[in-house]
């Protein structure tokens, strides 16, 4: 007999948590965005859990609707198996954020459990910090953002928390897998819609290496140019509090100094 192994939906609930809702408090808001956009759902907590433990790993249009509502966030890119279309390029060429991403930006890399060093944990809220070069400012520029990292087996899922980017309304995700002490994936940012790159969406790979203390990991992120070009340059994740408690969550649900 052949046994299914379920998935969990760490993106959705990496989410959800750093939403700082419960996941009944989030039923709710899912309910409240179905009557406000006339399309009334029955969502409710053993649905949100049935979601987050992988047990349904897609989801009706209506709550698909009503969960972008109260994410802001597409649903391609909230952990759910959607069909992947074609990627578009757009954008000004900044340093690798000019490819529209086809889908959740998530990389379809795994390694075996037993590569994650025993006893690590790297769960907790991190300070994110990319450099990349305008090429039509002429200039190099930061994006820092205050992450909460979930650490499960050998994959990280971070989220940016809300409010806490550099550059408002600008939410990042990464999708990561931990061999040893070499970290490997991909990323993907929303920016602003009334920002500079209007709306635009990008993404890119990554690979980081972690230190020996545990507290720090640094690399180079990878994209993609408006002409074709391949850009890098420096990132790198900071620990600065290992608790995932909501009131940690809330002090850190704000912009990086």
């Amino acid at each position: 007999m052949t046994t299914i192994t379920q998935t969990p939906n760490d993106v959705l609930r990496a989410v959800r948590v750093g939403m700082l809702l419960s996941q009944d408090e989030f039923a709710r808001a899912i309910n409240r965005a179905g009557a406000e956009l006339g399309e009334p759902n029955e969502a409710n907590k053993r649905l949100v859990q049935r979601w987050e433990s992988g047990a349904t790993r897609s989801c009706r249009p209506v709550y698909a609707r009503a969960l972008e509502h109260v994410t802001g966030r597409p649903i391609e890119a909230l952990g759910f198996a959607v069909q992947v279309p074609a990627a578009r390029v757009r954008g000004d060429g900044s340093g690798g954020h000019d490819m529209d991403p086809s889908g959740d930006g998530v990389a379809a890399v795994s390694a075996h459990p037993s590569t994650q060093p025993q006893g690590e944990n790297y769960s907790g809220i991190w300070l994110s910090r990319y450099e990349f070069y305008s090429s039509s400012r002429s200039d190099t520029y930061q994006g820092k953002h205050y992450v909460l990292v979930l650490h499960r087996g050998n994959r990280l899922t971070v989220q940016s928390l809300p409010g806490a980017s550099s550059n408002p309304d600008s939410p990042l995700s990464l999708d990561l897998t931990v061999d040893r002490n070499v970290v490997t994936g991909s990323w993907v940012e929303q920016t602003a819609s009334d920002g500079y790159y209007q709306g635009a969406r990008y993404h890119g790979a990554i690979q980081l290496l972690v230190e020996p203390t545990g507290r720090r990991m640094a690399g180079k992120w990878v994209g993609f140019g408006k002409d074709f070009d391949v850009n890098t340059g420096p990132w790198e994740l900071r620990l600065v509090d290992a608790s995932t408690s909501k009131a940690t969550l809330e002090q850190y649900s704000r912009p990086p100094q």
